[in-house]
């Protein structure tokens, strides 16, 4: 053939870095690039591919890529993670930064997808790291943080399984100064760390056993069976001691829901004590009531069962009005009957409150009722049911005692 440009004839072919082009030699037009055979499958087969396919472009990773993985890899060796985990890191930061999803997205949510792959990869393989520690390390918001995570999780349909609250206690509770004498720590306040561990993860499991975990950030409630753990192992000397004091000593910061679970842990642990025979002589409150914490653990079952009982107070309530008021006599003045009457109510109350969630007892909002549709409005109540419909609305004799217990709390 001949140039496009020149059309001379005078075509030779000219090896430029060890690739065959096609050079007019008159003119010095580049008609054809050279072929090269670098990729992986096709060296095998000794196939010729342009240097644009090759692996030698491909291989050209971005500015931003060669930070982000130097980022995730720093990551790992500050976590002391095993070299598998930072492989798998770094390769679920590459799929995350490819991703269109993450293309236009602010450099402040870039730089934190290394952590959240890191985080991820140590939630896959069961490894203690909680999300407040990757953020001091990445000196980033919580909720941010948050957000960058729910998303890499979506976009790159990775499971990742939920932290335990055993691994979260013992994570927690290593970053203590209790655990070791120091200057700032006073003696009577150092403590086994595997016993406050093995005492804690038992408060933990009766704070999940009275619905004072479901819904809850998990700290506050870690925070305040550590801190309760702590007093029962030694409690002449440390039942003085605050719970602002005890995280400042602990070298942790005081989460501000910590106060409210430890109340909450309080009434539990005191209506519990109550139904051991030999602590009912004692006149127990939310700082003595830590003396017994071992033996309330101990049986927590049977405390929980007798405590809170729907059967139980059921039973009471009807042999109560069956009989009438023990503490009336039948011919009482009006006014005698009826401060009798608000003492056995307030009596009944305290002994025969069901086992329901704090948001229950203690609501703080009240739920807006919205306006009625027209369709909702004519309806009376007096209209047939069909068969279909029949069997939802049938009970069973305890259902409606916990329906009416129910009823009767709100």
């Amino acid at each position: 053939g001949r140039c496009p440009e020149c059309g001379s004839a005078a075509l030779v072919e000219d090896s430029h870095y060890a690739q065959q082009q096609l050079v007019c030699a008159a003119c010095g037009c580049v008609l054809a690039e050279g072929l090269l055979t670098t990729t992986y499958s096709d060296e095998q087969h000794l196939r010729e591919v342009a240097y644009s396919q090759s692996t030698g472009q491909k291989e050209q990773l971005s500015r931003c890529m060669q930070r982000g993985i130097r980022r995730v890899q720093d990551l790992c060796k500050v976590l002391q993670l095993p070299s598998v985990f930072e492989e798998t890191a770094v390769g679920y930061f590459q799929r995350a930064l490819q991703h269109p999803a993450f293309h236009l997205v602010s450099l402040e949510k870039k730089e934190l997808l290394g952590g959240c792959c890191v985080f991820v990869t140590c939630r896959q393989h069961s490894w203690p790291l909680t999300m407040g520690t990757i953020c001091s390390l990445l000196y980033a918001k919580q909720e941010l943080f948050a957000g960058v995570y729910l998303s890499v999780q979506k976009e790159l349909g990775i499971s990742v399984p939920a932290l335990s609250l055993a691994d979260l206690v013992k994570t927690h509770l290593s970053s203590f100064h209790l655990f070791r004498r120091a200057e700032d720590v006073p003696a009577p306040f150092v403590e086994g760390e595997e016993q406050v561990v093995a005492r804690t993860l038992q408060v933990v499991e009766l704070a999940s056993e009275t619905w004072l975990v479901t819904g809850r950030h998990p700290v506050p409630i870690v925070t305040a069976a550590a801190f309760l753990s702590w007093q029962s192992l030694r409690p002449a000397a440390r039942l003085a001691c605050s719970l602002a004091r005890f995280c400042e000593v602990a070298g942790i910061p005081l989460p501000p829901p910590a106060r409210l679970r430890l109340r909450e842990l309080h009434e539990i642990l005191l209506r519990m004590a109550a139904q051991l025979a030999w602590l009912r002589v004692f006149h127990l409150d939310k700082k003595t009531v830590v003396k017994h914490l071992g033996d309330l653990l101990q049986h927590r079952l049977v405390l929980l069962r007798n405590a809170f009982s729907l059967q139980d107070a059921e039973e009471q309530h009807g042999e109560a009005q069956g009989e009438g008021s023990a503490g009336c006599p039948p011919a009482a003045e009006p006014g005698q009957e009826e401060g009798c009457s608000l003492e056995g109510k307030r009596q009944c109350d305290s002994s025969q409150r069901p086992l329901l969630p704090p948001c229950l007892i203690h609501p703080r909002k009240r739920l807006r009722t919205a306006a009625l549709s027209e369709s909702d409005a004519a309806l009376t109540g007096d209209e047939p049911i069909s068969d279909s419909e029949i069997e939802q609305y049938l009970r069973g004799p305890q259902e409606l005692r916990a329906f009416r217990k129910a009823k009767a709390w709100q």
